[in-house]
């Protein structure tokens, strides 16, 4: 008599990567705690602050779209962040690389004009990409072929695209109607058929700033995905990341996949840059400094990167607490009366604790890898004794 077998409830799910979340949610409370109590040393009531920030962050469908549409330039940075980092390299320079992917976008957009009609919403994106791409292709290139290191390359090219951007925007680009006007230099307004359209599901969001870009980013963290884990591409990115040595000796070219993932990550970086100019302010403008564009997206990137799990798919739900995080905070400086800069306290906590979890899972991932090794010699060791027999 056939016994049939129960179905596995649990088939198709990676048990152990959802233990990997365990510490994060954990550095998560953690970094909670500590702000409660800097809360409650100012006299404020945790609670109440916590309660004011959640509601500033989802309390109405103009909170929600704002929440999500501070989360759409992080989500780009964070999906390429994984990249790179998946591809052994540390990409700092989101700030940088934003800035160029939003001065190529901006620089096709003006020149096409609306000759193009829809094409030129396409062709900016794209121009944004190559550009962040490129940008972030240097500091790549400079560490596969000269072992320049990357942290400092990203972050000296982060200025140097801050110091490009002010002359740009006082030089060819400057809009000539406005000319600086209030001292805030700007390009001329991008055409109507070059700004992306506003998002509504069901009559939500309709009145809000949502707009497609969210869409795009969600999309391209789903393609990213399959990309990482699904292809022969992804699988050499990842391979050079955990063991150069290795990858070398597998064949693998190591100096290309660590420009093609430092590419990656930089043409990520560009459309959020291209995002945030054709959907958000329809022009590029800046105080002289990387935060007056990017609003510190290329770092908070790198955090969500990290609490997503280095996956472009768990940076979707990071991407959107990290926009919850800045715009509830908002409120809740306003609720509870609390200064800024606890604000990003906060935040920084919140970097330290999650950053610190990595600690917790490499090592978990060193131990399945070295099980997994253990487990093929010994299956080796039995093939090679049934042989000789």
């Amino acid at each position: 008599m056939s016994i049939r077998k129960r179905p596995n409830i649990f088939r198709g799910i990676n048990v152990e990567r959802l233990l990997d979340l365990i510490p994060i949610l954990i550095a998560l409370f953690a970094a909670f705690i500590v702000a409660s109590f800097l809360l409650i040393a100012l006299d404020a009531n945790p609670i109440t602050a916590f309660s004011a920030m959640f509601e500033g962050a989802f309390g109405s469908q103009n909170a929600t779209a704002e929440t999500l549409v501070k989360a759409t330039p992080i989500l780009f940075v964070a999906i390429g962040i994984t990249i790179a980092f998946r591809g052994g390299v540390i990409n700092i320079g989101g700030e940088g690389q934003m800035i160029a992917g939003a001065l190529g976008a901006i620089t096709v957009t003006l020149m096409i004009g609306e000759s193009l009609n829809w094409l030129v919403i396409p062709l900016a994106l794209f121009a944004g990409f190559i550009a962040g791409g490129i940008y972030g292709g240097i500091a790549g290139f400079l560490k596969a072929y000269f072992d320049v290191n990357e942290i400092l390359s990203t972050i000296m090219l982060n200025q140097i695209a801050v110091q490009l951007m002010n002359f740009l925007l006082n030089g060819p680009l400057l809009d000539p109607e406005s000319g600086g006007f209030n001292n805030i230099p700007k390009t001329a307004r991008i055409s109507e058929v070059a700004q992306l359209p506003r998002l509504a599901i069901f009559d939500f969001f309709s009145r809000t700033r949502l707009h497609y870009g969210l869409i795009i980013a969600i999309i391209i963290a789903i393609i990213i995905y399959v990309l990482l884990w699904r292809t022969t591409i992804g699988y050499r990115i990842r391979a050079v990341g955990l063991n150069q040595r290795a990858s070398r000796y597998a064949g693998i070219n190591v100096e290309r996949q660590i420009v093609l993932s430092m590419f990656l990550a930089g043409g990520m970086a560009g459309l959020a840059g291209a995002v945030q100019v054709l959907g958000l302010n329809y022009r590029l403008q800046t105080d002289g400094s990387p935060a007056g564009f990017t609003a510190n997206a290329g770092f908070n990137g790198i955090v969500a990167a990290l609490f997503g799990g280095l996956n472009p798919l768990g940076a979707i739900p990071a991407s959107t607490f990290f926009g919850a995080l800045l715009v509830g905070a908002q409120k809740m400086q306003r609720e509870v009366g609390v200064p800024a800069s606890m604000i990003t306290a906060i935040n920084g906590l919140i970097v330290v604790f999650v950053v610190s979890s990595q600690i917790f899972i490499l090592r978990r991932t060193r131990r399945r890898v070295g099980e997994a090794i253990g487990q093929m010699d010994d299956n080796h060791t039995e093939k090679l004794k049934e042989g000789e027999n």
